[in-house]
């Protein structure tokens, strides 16, 4: 969900029930991403300041590397059953777009603690817009399987506890406003995760390098 604790909507946080999720995954095995995989020690020193600020109101440490997002591709599949499945065909376009684009380095950064209903997370500044010019390449295998517009994030941890929105800003004050950490990006991957984990780790199943 896409709204903002900090800006005073939701009203409260919506814990995460820890189960499978059949009626999701369907029996398929291994969903896939494309990411920027976190590799700055001063990036996961926030982190780890973030989650002791929120505390017990997250679920444990996840075994995912920090990464952020750049597009959502969907369960993989052999062929096209249903609207989230994602074949190695479709890998094959991203791909070869990706190496056509052949883009330049480029950096983000990693600002202030800010949450979705569901998730805590660590704001991402784009000030090359490098990350729209890489999905509008990745668009051309397939719709992405996303259910609200994207917002670049940094996720650093799910609730567990129903805390309102004024809790929330109380203890979160500190760090809203941190100033910006340069994440130098010189590759994307190519991700898989078990679908029966979702707080697994990430298979990094290929990388593409971008030119310096």
């Amino acid at each position: 969900m896409l709204l903002s604790l900090r800006d005073g909507a939701p009203t409260h946080t919506l814990p995460m029930v820890q189960r499978d999720y059949p009626e999701w995954h369907r029996g398929r095995q291994r969903y896939a991403v494309w990411a920027i995989i976190v590799d700055s020690e001063p990036v996961r020193e926030r982190i780890r300041i973030a989650r002791a600020q929120l505390g017990d109101w997250l679920l444990p440490a996840s075994a995912r590397q920090p990464h952020v997002t750049l597009f959502v591709c969907g369960f993989e599949a052999d062929t096209q059953r249903h609207d989230d499945d994602f074949t190695a065909e479709q890998l094959a376009v991203q791909t070869e777009e990706l190496a056509k684009l052949d883009h330049a380095r480029f950096a983000l950064g990693i600002g202030g603690l800010e949450s979705f209903a569901g998730t805590a997370f660590l704001r991402v500044a784009d000030p090359q817009n490098a990350l729209h010019a890489l999905r509008e390449r990745l668009v051309h295998g397939g719709p992405e399987i996303r259910q609200s517009a994207y917002l670049a994030h940094l996720t650093i941890g799910h609730y567990r506890q129903r805390v309102t929105a004024t809790q929330w800003r109380e203890r979160a004050a500190a760090l809203t406003e941190l100033p910006p950490i340069a994440l130098p990006v010189e590759a994307v991957h190519y991700c898989t995760y078990q679908a029966t984990d979702l707080h697994g780790p990430l298979s990094l199943r290929q990388r593409i390098a971008l030119r310096d």
